[in-house]
């Protein structure tokens, strides 16, 4: 995953771990019934405890919670012909430091051989810094396979403190965009995805936030929604339940029509190009984000069992 963290310079989309999770039933009971995804209906289920942690996005407000509840299960019950049950190992599934001050959580789903999809990917991650902020990422990732050239999904949502956000929501190209035009007509100006960016845009305490990596913007689309909230304590959860929700969802769905269910299957002479740059986009994934930072947040023998599964999943060495 491409991800990007703010001033704190992480990159971080992914998250590491330890041993079984702390025993939080009551807490993992509220949030099932607040919200539709943990329906029985889901495609996963309550007992499996790798789902379970995922789901419980403990940190998160209510309406933060609730949105990621519910993008993971739309897209999960969509896909679900289409994906292989989670083979994560627990201590990737839940993840603490011995002292307790960063927690996280990774599941992952790849998709069959005979689907388009990679895999999907969910994570939340808990992180208390030095200087005494709490750092909350919850991220959402689906990658498609070189059967088709449709865009992957990102959903990252980083939280730094009560009173400030930074969004990235895009359909990640997977070709160059002035080569072919084709492309962004069809997954990007048909699809109207800059009227989803614009909508927030007119948000107040909703501002463009420009990553400090170059990689990062140049990996993004031109209709990325690459955004900072900043404003007073108690109104993110709004602004998240008011505007982002809305967008978000709407996202998911074009991404599910337009590119997982309705993008076009492509030619085998044309996949070379597309292995060799989806594969660029996840060995950097791993050296600039993960490598870099999962050390630092949970130690070297945590951090090094969470690659060691991503990369497995990405299938570079």
């Amino acid at each position: 995953m491409v991800v990007l963290l703010s001033s704190q310079h992480l990159h971080l989309p992914f998250l590491s771990p330890p041993p079984s999770p702390p025993k939080r039933s009551n807490h993992r009971t509220s949030i099932s019934m607040t919200s539709s995804s943990s329906s029985s209906s889901s495609p996963y289920s309550h007992k499996d405890t790798r789902r379970s942690s995922l789901l419980e996005f403990p940190h998160l407000s209510p309406s933060h919670r609730e949105l990621m509840l519910d993008l993971i299960s739309t897209v999960e019950t969509r896909l679900g012909p289409h994906l292989l049950p989670s083979a994560v190992p627990p201590d990737v599934a839940y993840f603490q430091t011995d002292s307790g001050n960063s927690q996280g959580s990774l599941d992952i789903r790849s998709g069959r051989k005979d689907s388009k999809i990679d895999f999907i990917l969910g994570s939340w991650l808990h992180c208390l810094l030095p200087s005494g902020a709490a750092l909350d990422i919850a991220t959402l990732f689906a990658y498609l396979s070189p059967k088709t050239d449709a865009p992957h999904l990102l959903l990252e949502f980083i939280q730094s403190s009560p009173t400030s956000l930074i969004l990235f929501m895009d359909l990640l190209p997977r070709k160059d965009l002035v080569l072919h035009p084709n492309y962004l007509e069809t997954f990007y100006q048909n699809t109207q995805l800059d009227a989803q960016r614009s909508k927030l845009l007119g948000v107040p305490n909703i501002k463009t936030y420009f990553s400090s990596s170059l990689y990062i913007r140049s990996v993004l689309s031109p209709t990325a929604i690459a955004m900072s909230i900043n404003c007073e304590e108690g109104s993110v959860d709004e602004i998240m339940r008011d505007y982002v929700d809305s967008v978000a969802k709407e996202l998911v769905r074009i991404w599910l029509d337009e590119c997982a269910v309705g993008g076009k299957e492509i030619e085998e002479d044309e996949r070379d190009d597309l292995v060799r740059r989806d594969d660029l986009l996840k060995r950097k994934t791993v050296e600039i984000d993960l490598a870099s930072n999962l050390p630092r947040l949970f130690g070297a023998d945590a951090a090094g069992r969470i690659v060691d599964e991503i990369q497995k999943v990405f299938g570079i060495d």
